[in-house]
């Protein structure tokens, strides 16, 4: 099977190639540039790389979140888009569960910056999330860590802004900072069941700052007010 898998979700671009789990190109972009500018543009040279054609493509792959929002529409509308032009299916997997290596031992944490010390983190254990992924404070992450006692504990990812907080309350924890891989994207979203393409959407886990503002003096049910309004 050919597939396309492409990440987003957050300052990191990356987009792979692959027929089934073999890895044949792969372009990750780590500064902050505009990712609906250089998106389609990286595909394209990617495809044109091994001699591919669009129609070649047999599935697309896409992190659908958490994330940035706008990195995570652009990923999902050009997804979309090109799944349903192409007449392909298209698959979905959790931005966080992509960050995941299989050297990590024990209950893995993958972790996004989503500021003001707050992240959007998962817990994988052999590649199974054991709970949701959420938005949530890193203290209370933390928190919840401590109670449990991993006998081995590894967080991934964003870890770099959090990493003196980890060291003070479980010095023990491994600490393994990780980029995207569309390519571990690809392979992850390979043999799993393709998603109704019209009613794919991103999962956020998260409001927008508009829509939080607002419900501070909106009941939540004002929903179609609330989006008129915006």
């Amino acid at each position: 099977m050919n597939i396309l898998a492409i990440d987003t979700s957050n300052k990191t671009l990356s987009v792979a190639l692959l027929s089934g789990n073999e890895l044949l190109a792969e372009a990750t972009l780590n500064i902050k540039k505009n990712h609906s500018v250089t998106l389609m543009p990286t595909i394209d040279f990617l495809i044109a790389q091994i001699d591919w054609k669009p129609a070649d493509l047999e599935r697309i792959v896409v992190a659908h979140g958490p994330g940035s929002y706008t990195g995570l529409r652009i990923a999902v509308a050009t997804a979309k888009v090109l799944a349903q032009a192409l007449a392909i299916d298209l698959v979905g997997v959790s931005s966080l569960k992509s960050l995941l290596r299989d050297d990590a031992p024990g209950l893995v944490v993958p972790l996004m910056d989503a500021r003001r010390n707050h992240v959007y983190t998962g817990f994988y254990e052999n590649g199974r999330a054991v709970e949701p992924d959420g938005y949530r404070s890193f203290e209370q992450v933390l928190t919840k860590l401590a109670h449990i006692n991993p006998d081995q504990l590894t967080f991934v990812g964003e870890t770099e802004t959090f990493a003196e907080q980890i060291q003070e309350m479980l010095p023990n924890a491994s600490v393994i900072p990780s980029l995207p891989s569309a390519h571990h994207l690809g392979c992850l979203g390979a043999s799993m069941e393709p998603v109704d393409i019209d009613r794919f959407e991103p999962q956020y886990l998260k409001r927008v700052e508009a829509e939080e503002n607002w419900l501070q003096n909106h009941e939540e049910t004002d929903r179609d007010a609330y989006i008129k309004r915006v």
